[in-house]
């Protein structure tokens, strides 16, 4: 075969790979996971949506058709005539959040399932690994075992922690156990001398007298002929110091612990064990344990052996039943918190006080394990802060009232190691105080901990600075996702206030797979709101009530509808419709026959750029503008859902209202010119991103708004418009003026902080001040990711990544990818419900280079920006030659594209 000839059948051979390589693809299903969660145990979902992703060496595949099936063991799944349940084949190309269609499921019961499929050339695929399920307790009266306390203990101070043990015998071969538990307090659950397991803050915060989670552990491997379980119980959020004026006790004074453990034999027996009064209950070397003043430990008073066998409880006092309610107890729906990295200190520290440092090298969230060997009585502090004062000493004063101190008192035997049990700090110094001899860096080891989300996404890019943004961003988002999105880790507060976690929701979603940490937080939020439709500033609420402020309270519809966009569950949007209607019969109700929300108590654009220049007070954005605007986003997005769930009455209603809304905006906030009141680029934000202007209007209210950010030459936002800005100036074609934005590095700014030195997203731009001196010590944290929803702006415009809503949850992707700002390159990659999502550029030489990964079973729409059909290739061949479905449209190309893996290049000269 001759050169030319040779090139001519390869090309065709690459031509005809690129159209149909599906015909001859190989696709395997794998990454089975039930309610978001892989294999998981003591569900009570009692409907469960089962997901899986397709992998394929072909191009351009789809899904046609599935087929599931369910068995109460691996070895059944192949015998059809004991399945518990097949699906038969179903012609859908759903490979999401597919509803268990079976028979009923028992409490306890596992199942096993698979799942195989046909792609769209009608090629069956081999059946995937077998995955399971099991449920949890689903009815209240299967709860057999007690409440049980120690006898006349009830505080609302602090107070040692509690020791639970007993024993137990076994006779027979097991076949599987099961512990069942739960605490008010914190609990650590032992077997045999040894956790059960790393799961961390346990049960969770949840609003305790509403919804109290239970876990659910596969002790199998740990049950011996003769037996010993154990618990430790700390006050945590339930009894312990939480929210403002040195609140205790907020949820009760007593701690408790109910605990049921089910074994199965061989023989096919099963006996239960549970909490009652013949177990033994005393206090030991936790002296205290408190969430914002962390742990005291004296180890002089470690109980030996005290969760094994043959240990002498003689003298622990007999455990009392207590009559606590059991109908309110839920299986998780979140992901429990766990340590996930550990650091090591970069260097130690003698500052100008004599203060003994380590510097941890990053703003973290946990705590640090401490290796000591001293004399008996022995006594070392330690004290966790965020930043060092201009002068280089430890600062502590934006920590308010929590202590933030360990104390660890030694026994003096040999080398001792101490981490805390049931505390957690903010901070990136420690300093530590009566340390015996001389520390060196070994002797501390940072633990980090976080709700254990995957991380899905990550965001890279030519400017250094703003990778390492990006890298706070998520450091923040890790340290205060915490079961639930907290404002901040480190000072006396620590609560999940909504309009952080409302505002940040799609950044947060980008970086970490975010969809069962949000369906359980949104049960609390449901829970804590009021029968008047009020949603309290912080869920869990511990204000007492304190709530219905303008983007904060509006959590309850978007954070669902985030759900929704990112991985296609209509499931939460059902769930939570009744607390979405609420909140906006709530806003209808306070703002009245005028349409226009004047009335109640708002934080309006939080922390919004302010000057001491006489001429300018600051960035002041009416809060009635910001209610106003806020009451049509939500009653519009109210009135899609309604749509999206059927429910088609509500979708005419909430429709309908969300026009009187918009037409009294712009009456009452509007000028005939398009001038806001409010002259400010939150307010313009606001406007244009809700859509709240007249078509004829809009044109003039973007240059007001892109005039505002030239004449300043920075952004003025607060929590509520910063979010929007960049995508806003995008919108209405200014990516010159985002880039600037983001290029900033003058307070006030996003990278300001980077060239401080931050390693999270501070509260306030200037958190430190340009001279080193520190803002205002009542509200100063340096761990607050409300700023970092920019994120969503890195990687849906700067990288291109973007979701359609008309197809969510990534089953039709939007690629966009947008040069400025000096970037030479720009990589963003998301792991969505499908598979690997990826959109990466770079200006190579003469060259636009874009790369993309399009998983399997879904679609995507490119655009390829200052671009030329005829001057376009794609995998080394001409695009349009290869390429149908394509378009020039503007100063872009648009094509539509099956899944695979595509590189694009073309002259980058037009480019900037």
């Amino acid at each position: 075969m001759n050169q030319r000839n040779y090139l001519i059948r390869t090309a065709a051979i690459l031509i005809l790979a690129m159209v149909s390589t599906s015909m001859l693809a190989k696709n395997t299903v794998k990454s089975l996971v039930a309610e978001y969660l892989v294999n998981p145990i003591g569900i009570d979902v009692k409907e469960p949506r089962l997901s899986w992703q397709i992998t394929s060496d072909g191009s351009n595949v789809l899904q046609s058709a599935y087929e599931i099936r369910v068995a109460d063991s691996p070895q059944a799944l192949a015998s059809k005539n004991k399945l518990i349940w097949s699906s038969g084949k179903v012609e859908s190309n759903q490979s999401v959040n597919v509803i268990y269609g079976g028979p009923a499921l028992k409490s306890m019961q596992r199942v096993y399932w698979q799942v195989r499929i046909w792609d769209n050339n009608n090629k069956v695929s081999k059946w995937s690994e077998p995955a399971f399920w099991e449920m949890g307790i689903l009815e209240p009266e299967s709860w057999e075992a007690s409440w049980i306390t120690m006898e006349d203990e009830k505080s609302v101070t602090s107070l040692p922690c509690h020791y639970y043990r007993n024993e137990f015998s076994t006779s027979k071969k097991v076949k599987s156990a099961r512990v069942y538990v739960t605490s008010h307090g914190l609990y650590q659950l032992f077997l045999n001398g040894k956790k059960v397991s790393d799961d961390l803050f346990t049960p969770g915060w949840t609003t305790y007298n509403k919804r109290l989670q239970y876990q659910t552990y596969d002790v199998t491997s740990q049950i011996g002929s003769e037996n010993a379980i154990g618990a430790i119980l700390s006050d945590g959020w339930y009894r312990g110091k939480i929210g403002w004026d040195y609140q205790n006790g907020y949820y009760g004074d007593q701690l408790a612990l109910l605990l049921q453990l089910e074994i199965n034999y061989t023989d096919g027996t099963s006996e239960t064990f549970t909490t009652g009064d013949e177990w033994k209950v005393a206090t030991g070397p936790i002296l205290s344990s408190s969430i914002y003043d962390g742990e005291t430990y004296d180890a002089r008073l470690e109980i030996e052996g005290w969760s094994a066998t043959g240990f002498d409880d003689g003298k622990w006092q007999n455990a009392e039943v207590t009559n606590q309610p059991k109908d309110i107890l839920v299986a998780p729906q979140g992901v429990p918190v766990k340590a996930t990295q550990e650091i090591k200190p970069i260097e130690i520290i003698t500052t100008l006080k004599g203060e003994l440092v380590f510097d941890m090298g990053q703003n973290m969230v946990g705590w640090v394990r401490m290796k000591v060997q001293g004399k008996k009585g022995d006594q070392v502090v330690l004290k966790f802060a965020e930043v060092l004062d201009k002068e280089g000493n430890f600062y502590t004063d934006n920590l308010r009232s929590a202590e933030c101190t360990d104390t660890y008192i030694l026994k003096g035997v040999g080398e001792e190691v101490f981490e805390p049990h049931f505390t957690f700090h903010g901070f990136r110094y420690v300093k530590l105080e009566g340390f015996p001899g001389i520390p060196e860096l070994e002797d501390i080891t940072g633990v980090v901990i976080h709700s254990d989300m995957d991380r899905t996404g990550t965001f890279t890019c030519s400017d250094p600075l703003i990778n390492q943004l990006q890298q706070n961003i998520q450091w923040g988002q890790r340290g205060n996702f915490l079961d639930v999105p907290t404002d901040c880790p480190q000072r006396d507060e620590r609560l999940g206030w909504t309009g952080d976690a409302q505002v940040f929701s799609m950044t947060a979603a980008y970086n970490f797979d975010v969809a069962a940490f949000y369906t359980k937080w949104m049960k609390d939020v449901a829970a804590d709101q009021l029968p008047n439709g009020k949603v309290p500033h912080v869920i869990p609420d511990v204000l007492r009530g304190d709530g219905g402020s303008t983007a904060w309270a509006d959590v309850t519809i978007i954070v669902p509808w985030t759900v929704y966009k990112i991985y296609g569950d209509k499931r939460i949007l059902d769930e939570q419709y009744a607390s979405m209607k609420a909140w906006v019969e709530y806003m209808k109700s306070d703002a009245g026959d005028d349409y226009l929300w004047t009335e109640g108590s708002h934080f309006g654009d939080w922390l919004a750029y302010a000057t001491i220049n006489s001429d300018y007070p600051g960035a002041t954005t009416e809060k009635d503008l910001i209610a106003t605007a806020y009451y049509y986003n939500s009653t519009k997005l109210l009135g899609k859902i309604a749509g999206i769930i059927g429910n088609k009455e509500d979708a005419e209603k909430y429709d309908s209202l969300s026009s009187k809304i918009k037409k009294a905006f712009v009456l009452e906030y509007v000028t005939p010119n398009g001038r806001l009141v409010s002259h400010t680029q939150t307010a313009y934000a606001l406007a244009l991103a809700f859509d709240l202007l007249p078509e004829n209007l809009k044109g003039k209210a973007a240059e007001y708004f892109a005039n505002d950010v030239k004449k300043f030459g920075h952004l003025t936002t607060g929590f509520v418009g910063t979010p929007l800005l960049c995508n806003t100036l995008s919108a209405i074609g200014r990516d010159d003026l985002a880039f600037m934005l983001l290029n900033r590095k003058e307070y006030p700014s996003w990278l300001y902080p980077v060239t401080k030195g931050a390693t999270t997203i501070w509260e306030r731009w200037d958190g430190q001040k340009p001279d080193g001196t520190f803002q205002d010590v009542g509200m100063n944290s340096f761990n607050h990711y409300a700023y970092g929803a920019i994120g969503e702006w890195l990687y849906g415009h700067v990288a291109g990544i973007n979701v359609d809503v008309e197809n969510p949850g990534y089953k039709h992707i939007l690629f966009s990818p947008h040069v400025g700002g000096g970037l030479t390159n720009a990589n963003a990659e998301f792991m969505s419900m499908y598979g690997e999502v990826k959109s990466s550029w770079k200006i190579e030489g003469q060259e636009f280079v874009y790369e993309i990964v399009i998983p399997a079973n879904t679609t995507a729409t490119v655009t390829l920006p200052e671009a030329k059909v005829e001057q376009v290739t794609i995998n080394s061949s001409a695009l349009n030659e290869n390429v149908d479905d394509l378009k020039e449209q503007g100063n872009a190309v648009v094509l539509n594209l099956g899944s695979g893996s595509y590189q694009f290049r073309y002259p980058a000269d037009k480019l900037k």
